[in-house]
């Protein structure tokens, strides 16, 4: 697994806390040989099975900038032939030239940051597109890319549930394989933050609710807290994550797992392309994840999946019982009912999956 970090943006979003800004057409330049300098340097034999250029918005470069990133990673990794190779993009950066190209660079998967086809929430969180222009987007990406999903954001301001059930009507009709769900976070450092934008909890739980039993009657499998796809449309490279798989990061503020210890790159991306030029290291621990962590993290993150986790699986992985090390924190879900067990499979309940965060820090021994 291969993640790239494009951090730039047209213009930054009222909501977002991501490591992205607007940046010069000589900041990118710079930005592109750093980070395929980077991608040189670290070159690994190993299969690669999914790549992810994500931000930002990545399709702020020009097809030529993602060809030099692009045929850096292809010479110097093993990617496979049949690897998913997705590219975040905004509708309002992309036309069907743009996109024809994406395709032929290798790109297969698409991912649109629509996240509202109401016009009037679109200009209150900062979108440079309309629904119209989404949604010709949407259409045109199904000429080049038999994968296309989209995000959907709920609890925005002034947004109601009558408007969220147009936008997955809309969904609906659209013709996407995939759908990534969002709730507003208000998070220092954005505009939303400094407006003292607020969230109401309650419509915020109804809105999620609606939403997360609303798309699996439409076409949409829920396979991960936040996700939803079409038959076989799942995000490889999410489940990736979710099912402890090692990845490498490359750019500005990119994580990197290789099974035993995280990375993370200097986010600052100015900082990020002079040491890169310099030929000094970019990249430093952050965790080394011993056994206990592991355990941990095999339960909590597996535990995002719709699957959850396999009791079998963990003691081949670690050598014990999960019973034996998280017993009495399965027990005392089972008795909140967010926790159910089938056979060999510990798994979220639907109630779960809406308080997972208080299920996952109960497995942080």
């Amino acid at each position: 697994m291969i993640y790239v970090h494009v951090p730039f943006c047209v213009r930054k979003c009222n909501y977002c806390a991501f490591n992205s800004a607007v940046g010069s057409d000589a900041e990118k330049n710079s930005y592109v040989e750093a980070l395929t300098r980077e991608i040189n340097r670290r070159a690994d034999l190993s299969q690669v099975e999914t790549i992810y250029f994500g931000g930002g918005t990545p399709t702020t470069l020009t097809l030529a900038q993602l060809a030099k990133i692009f045929d850096a990673l292809t010479k110097n990794f093993h990617v496979d032939e049949r690897a998913e190779v997705t590219i975040e993009a905004n509708p309002s950066t992309v036309d069907e030239n743009f996109l024809r190209g994406l395709r032929s660079l290798g790109f297969n998967r698409l991912s649109l940051g629509v996240q509202t086809f109401d016009d009037a929430l679109l200009k209150i969180i900062g979108r440079l597109h309309d629904s119209q222009t989404a949604l010709d987007t949407i259409s045109t990406a199904e000429k080049f890319f038999g994968n296309v999903s989209i995000d959907l954001m709920y609890g925005l301001p002034t947004q109601t549930l009558d408007s969220l059930r147009r936008d997955v009507d809309r969904v609906k009709n659209s013709g996407v394989q995939h759908v990534s769900i969002y709730g507003l976070e208000v998070e220092p450092g954005t505009k939303f933050f400094s407006d003292g934008v607020t969230v109401d909890e309650n419509l915020c739980a109804d809105m999620y609710e609606f939403i997360t039993e609303t798309l699996p009657t439409v076409g949409f499998r829920r396979y991960e807290i936040s996700n939803f796809a079409a038959a076989g449309f799942e995000s490889r490279h999410n489940l990736g994550y979710w099912t402890g798989k090692k990845y490498f990061g490359f750019g500005a503020g990119a994580h990197g797992f290789d099974g035993k210890i995280r990375t993370s790159n200097i986010r600052d991306t100015s900082t990020y392309v002079k040491k890169i030029f310099a030929g000094e290291d970019v990249s430093t621990v952050e965790e080394i994840v011993t056994r206990q962590a592991a355990m941990e993290e095999f339960c909590f993150l597996g535990l995002r999946t719709v699957d959850g986790i396999s009791a079998s699986t963990f003691a081949k992985n670690f050598g014990a019982q999960i019973f034996d090390v998280f017993g009495s924190v399965v027990e005392k879900n089972l008795q909140r009912g967010l926790l159910a067990i089938d056979g060999d499979r510990i798994f979220l309940t639907a109630r779960g999956m809406a308080l997972g965060n208080e299920v996952f820090a109960d497995f942080l021994l």
